[in-house]
């Protein structure tokens, strides 16, 4: 147990080497429920912790991974070793280096859209989805056709510069655009640091740009995944104050996902894990739990 109450090592879960994060009970038996935390950019496993806390504390299995590419995890050279499959493969290969069939898999920003891509491909391994702060990826294509939404997601396309243009003007006086990102939305100054130390890891901004590359190239040449209908319960959490994305974007559509529940955190912005984390973990444990609360 490392000195901030987390266990941490490496799993190898296919093709990359991912470290992981876990809060367990005292007694880990093969009946305790694992759940999977996935985070978004550019942020990592730290992003999670009120959660990895309250699930252990609440007798659940929890893990949250660096992602690839991301802090500690394996980064991977190429665009191409970003594209949305390999990354739902890694969690598949999460679970089953962990020694389960199944898991519940909760998924904020990028981490949310590895989950929707999870739930499709996998769909066998996924006992129940939670989506935080990131649109089904059908209302995302449609969203970023909208004006409006374009010029809030305006970075998507920074991001496609060549030559380590983007790598170079996002770490530029200390990460200060960054920095101020985050500070916008309310994090704290140690909350701002720790992200700010993994994205410096060398590598680590470069693979996190390569998801967004990847998605556009993608995008662009008609190779996108086409959706496809989740059955299992989905709950989604999302913080109104989101100045990234818009909350009318909220609601999946019922042709793809028929049993989920919204719910909306007005106050709470982007980070909303981070911005309502006690209000975030009761409702995913409550959906944890069907008998608690959670969707039936």
């Amino acid at each position: 147990m490392s000195s901030d109450g987390f266990l941490h090592r490496r799993l190898n879960v296919g093709e990359v080497s991912l470290h992981v994060a876990e809060a367990r009970p005292e007694e880990l038996t093969a009946d305790v429920p694992l759940v999977v935390f996935l985070h978004g950019f550019p942020e990592h496993w730290w992003s999670w912790r009120h959660q990895l806390r309250a699930f252990a504390d609440a007798g659940l299995w929890a893990v949250a991974p660096d992602m690839r590419g991301f802090n500690e995890s394996d980064k991977p050279a190429g665009v191409s070793s970003y594209g949305i499959e390999l990354l739902a493969d890694d969690v598949a290969g999460l679970i089953r280096a962990l020694g389960r069939d199944t898991a519940m898999v909760v998924g904020h920003d990028w981490g949310g859209l590895v989950a929707w891509m999870f739930a499709q491909r996998h769909s066998r391994m996924l006992s129940r989805l939670a989506i935080l702060n990131i649109p089904h990826p059908s209302r995302m294509l449609r969203g970023l056709l909208r004006p409006k939404q374009l010029r809030k997601s305006w970075y998507v396309l920074f991001f496609q510069l060549p030559g380590g243009i983007p790598e170079r003007a996002i770490a530029k006086n200390d990460w200060a655009e960054l920095r101020k990102t985050f500070a916008e939305d309310g994090l704290a100054a140690d909350e701002i640091d720790a992200h700010v130390r993994a994205i410096s890891v060398p590598g680590a901004v470069t693979a996190g740009m390569s998801y967004y590359r990847s998605a556009l190239r993608r995008l662009l040449t008609g190779r996108t995944p086409k959706p496809e209908r989740i059955d299992c319960p989905v709950l989604v959490i999302w913080g109104d104050a989101d100045r990234h994305l818009g909350k009318e974007m909220a609601e999946p559509p019922a042709r793809f996902v028929p049993n989920v529940r919204v719910e909306h955190i007005p106050f709470a912005s982007h980070w909303v894990q981070n911005a309502a984390p006690e209000r975030v973990s009761a409702l995913l444990l409550a959906f944890a739990r069907p008998a608690s609360g959670g969707l039936e």
